[in-house]
């Protein structure tokens, strides 16, 4: 197996981030913890949670565990976090994060994301990450889920520039006018659920090309990923998985390979803003933090 798990991109700060991390999202704590256990232990040095997902306890657990496993400090991993939707709002978004921190068993995050865009309120939970940012409690800060239209808002009103955008990337939903805007504002791309599920990883392309080299679907749309430029958090509560996942460094595809799955986009995203009451829409459920039978 070759792994270039250290390979990283450079942030519009500064900052270093590996390219390639692990996501839980769906997982309660004790899956969550094992997971990281295990990504930590087969060279995975990022890590992506969220106050939502109902499970930063065990994502704290893990990397504890996983930092005394294998000799590392802190800052050997790059953690990431995000604002839940309900705790949007400067005080409020403040308050919620000094609990996110402790339930990480960290004194700072390495990125700290807005979750999704709230009408009326992610311009000051921007003003509050600024603050969390300039205090040095977040490395860097950005945000998920969001549009030209709302990327443009922050950067009209604020100083501190998004170093991260991430949204939903993948074969069928490649977010082709907010990857080029994100690229010509140097904010980096970030997938989530990169691999699309079973639509994407089942496309007859993609198991072509699997055969071709020798690769799973995952690992080809991983390569994908990487040869684009965009950062990837594949999730597994499956350690053969995670390992799988990380087995992407010793092919490249093809430039021809690169366009044929380019042609796979449908725009098809599994989730967007009318899907929340936020946006007015009164039949969405209320924003809740997942809460799991550990």
């Amino acid at each position: 197996m070759s792994r270039d798990l250290e390979s990283k991109v450079r942030l519009n700060n500064g900052v270093e981030m590996p390219q390639l991390g692990m996501g839980v999202w769906k997982s309660n704590n004790k899956t969550a913890a094992q997971s990281v256990e295990w990504a930590l232990n087969d060279g995975y040095r990022a890590i992506d949670t969220a106050k939502q997902y109902g499970n930063e306890a065990g994502v704290g657990e893990g990397l504890k565990k996983g930092l005394a496993d294998n000799g590392l400090k802190r800052e050997d991993v790059f953690l990431t976090t995000k604002v839940f939707n309900g705790d949007q709002g400067y005080d409020s978004t403040l308050e919620a994060f000094e609990g996110q921190l402790k339930r990480l068993q960290t004194p700072y995050v390495d990125l700290l994301l807005i979750h999704w865009p709230v009408n009326g309120k992610y311009k000051e939970t921007w003003r509050t990450l600024e603050k969390i940012y300039h205090e040095g409690k977040a490395r860097a800060i950005g945000v998920s889920n969001f549009n030209i239209r709302r990327l443009r808002d922050l950067m009209k009103h604020f100083s501190v520039k998004p170093a991260v955008n991430q949204m939903e990337f993948h074969p069928l939903e490649q977010e082709a006018d907010i990857k080029e805007y994100c690229d010509l504002n140097d904010i980096k791309l970030e997938a989530w659920s990169p691999l699309g599920g079973g639509e994407a990883l089942g496309n007859p392309l993609v198991k072509k090309l699997a055969e071709k080299y020798g690769k799973s679907t995952a690992q080809i749309i991983l390569r994908w990923d990487m040869q684009r430029g965009i950062i990837s958090i594949p999730k597994s509560a499956h350690e053969k998985y995670i390992q799988a996942n990380a087995d992407i460094f010793d092919f490249e595809l093809d430039d021809d390979d690169i366009r044929l799955i380019n042609s796979l986009n449908v725009d098809k995203r599994s989730i967007w803003y009318g899907d929340f009451r936020w946006n007015g829409n009164p039949d969405a459920p209320v924003d809740t933090v997942d809460q799991w039978d550990d």
